[in-house]
């Protein structure tokens, strides 16, 4: 019982290994969206970017409601640096400006709907 116990274990990591791999690249920022409302409890909007990864992922990751961010430091169209950790983002402009994000969804480029 004890080895069947530890082979779960194992294995358990090694899936948890392979499936959070760091993927980093420089892509167009697709599109940039607000999400959510502002009130006395959310005091700073939150936006899904989307962008189609170097591996051809489309991503879509959304801001943090405790973190400021201005809507015109994300063009849409301009180059942005990514970073893909797990569900965890990060996005750099050009101009220097890095947005920490969640990413909320995930899908094939090849097979997302247009």
């Amino acid at each position: 019982m004890c080895r069947w116990a530890l082979v779960s274990v194992i294995v358990i990591i090694t899936l948890s290994a392979a499936a959070a791999t760091k993927e980093k690249g420089k892509v167009a920022l697709k599109d940039v969206q607000p999400a959510g409302v502002t009130d006395k409890k959310h005091k700073h909007q939150q936006y899904d970017l989307s962008f189609t990864s170097t591996s051809g992922k489309d991503y879509t990751c959304r801001t943090s409601e405790k973190a400021s961010v201005k809507a015109t430091d994300l063009v849409v169209g301009s180059s942005v640096s990514y970073e893909v950790d797990g569900n965890k983002g990060k996005l750099k402009t050009e101009a220097g400006k890095q947005v920490n994000c969640t990413i909320v969804r995930v899908a094939d480029a090849s097979s997302a709907p247009k």
